[in-house]
């Protein structure tokens, strides 16, 4: 299955407040469909699948790339579930959405995709780029480039620069200085039961 193109309120009405899929709220508190306000007890197999369908539409992944990084964390030493978290937030897209440049990650990674952005001086179109301390990312010093960063700038998705980032709004400069920390990811996760969902499949 390719990545998810279907109406975004429907997922968050689902799954909860999702700050990388979308900037808009749910009118209704409760999930869509017919029997959404009289939902059964949910099985601990339904609340698993529901945080790791939280990881999949917050950064834009499909089930193949999402089991790809379960397996990457797995063979670094410490928590699985910390360094899975790590990886997705340290990705090209969701760094470039992190700084500003972009009010979601589906639109920060268009920008990757379309040329917009740079690391370390050279043009950088892949999206799921995995960061390191010490790089620069920018925005390509061209007009059109610049004027769609300079549009997104005036609405940031999220109000709040993670420690591990630092961004120049009028060089339109960013740099990353280290990895995330735990408490900077933004959305609202149990990355165990992701890592348990996937320890009965992988």
């Amino acid at each position: 299955m390719s990545r998810y193109r279907g109406p975004r309120l429907r997922i968050v009405r689902r799954l909860g407040d999702l700050p990388g899929l979308t900037r808009k709220s749910a009118r209704r508190a409760y999930p869509p469909g017919q029997h959404g306000q009289n939902r059964k007890k949910r099985s601990e197999y339904a609340i698993r699948l529901e945080e790791k369908q939280k990881l999949r539409f917050n950064y834009g992944l499909t089930e193949k790339q999402l089991l790809r990084y379960i397996r990457k964390a797995r063979r670094v030493t410490g928590s699985t579930g910390q360094v899975l978290l790590q990886l997705l937030e340290m990705r090209l897209d969701n760094t470039v959405f992190r700084m500003g440049m972009a009010p979601t990650i589906p639109a920060a990674r268009q920008l990757v995709n379309h040329g917009h952005v740079t690391v370390n001086g050279r043009v950088v179109n892949i999206a799921s780029y995995q960061c390191r301390p010490g790089e620069e990312i920018a925005v390509r010093n061209r007009e059109p480039s610049r004027k769609l960063v300079e549009a997104n700038l005036q609405y940031p998705g999220l109000a709040n620069l993670p420690s591990h980032l630092e961004f120049d709004k009028n060089k339109m400069l960013g740099k990353v200085n280290g990895v995330i920390e735990r408490e900077w990811v933004a959305l609202q996760i149990n990355e165990l039961l992701v890592v348990e969902y996937y320890s009965r499949q992988a």
